[in-house]
């Protein structure tokens, strides 16, 4: 669905050079995590592929094409949501959903359904300026998504979310992959990555450092050992021992077999630590 091929780009202003020689591809019905700090180039790879920045050298192939061929009717087949909802705030939800409709040649979702999805039926006829952070993410989602896109580009899509509707707008991208749509997601939600994204890259200072399942990734990069918490005769006692061959560590084997077991982790490490590992930079 998506083919990038030694992606470079610089801002001529600044003459940054924002992203360096970048490759990757994406598949029909996966979900695709991009992941990187601030300024890294998550957002300016994102705008190249949508075409809101031009001027790039490389290849960017979207659904069979180079980018730079399409026309206006490219945005048919594609749905963005930022991290800022891009609504009219005078206007009210339904009215937001109806005109934006009106944009697209596509039969657009039904209005009430949409609203419904994601708990904002009871709030169609309030003007979008009143909404809180939460309200207007979640209706800047279904307008994305309302005229059925075969690509869609989410940013931060949970941001400002309880966890409720977090839930939502999570159980309806899976849904959408499990319908055959493709997916790129940007986040600094590792916990959403995690749980979205069947494989991620990480960009950092405009290169990708590794592209990955998250469980491969945390597997490939965790610790190699196994923490065991059981009971003594002097209370609760912990000890690590080596993941490796553990059906032929006697000591192991013979504290499973003589001790109450409390818990047994693995040391995996987490999708954050990798980012941290390959970017340099925490979440904070």
């Amino acid at each position: 669905m998506i083919g990038i091929k030694n992606l470079n780009f610089t801002y001529q202003k600044s003459k940054k050079h924002a992203i360096k020689g970048i490759d990757f591809t994406i598949e029909k019905g996966e979900v695709f995590g991009f992941l990187g700090p601030n300024g890294a180039g998550k957002t300016t790879t994102q705008r190249l592929i949508i075409g809101l920045l031009t001027g790039y050298m490389g290849q960017i192939h979207i659904l069979g094409k180079e980018r730079s061929s399409w026309n206006k009717n490219f945005f048919e087949y594609i749905g963005v949501a930022f991290d800022f909802a891009n609504l009219y705030i005078k206007l009210t939800a339904k009215e937001n959903l109806e005109l934006i409709s009106s944009y697209y040649k596509n039969n657009t979702a039904n209005i009430d359904m949409l609203l419904n999805q994601v708990g904002l039926l009871e709030n169609k006829d309030q003007e979008v300026e009143s909404f809180s952070k939460g309200m207007k993410m979640r209706l800047n989602f279904i307008r994305s998504i309302m005229h059925d896109p075969e690509i869609m580009f989410f940013d931060e899509p949970t941001s400002g979310l309880d966890p409720v509707n977090a839930k939502i707008i999570k159980d309806t991208i899976l849904d959408m992959k499990n319908k055959g749509k493709t997916i790129f997601l940007t986040t600094h939600n590792m916990t959403v990555a995690e749980q979205l994204c069947d494989r991620v890259a990480f960009i950092n200072e405009g290169e990708i450092s590794a592209i990955d399942s998250p469980q491969n990734l945390m597997i490939e990069h965790g610790k190699a050992f196994v923490d065991i918490t059981y009971e003594d005769k002097v209370g609760v006692k912990s000890q690590t021992f080596p993941l490796g061959n553990t059906g032929e560590n006697n000591e192991l084997l013979n504290l499973i077999k003589t001790k109450k077991i409390l818990t047994v982790h693995s040391q995996e490490a987490t999708l954050e630590d990798v980012f941290i590992k390959f970017t340099g930079r925490s979440l904070i």
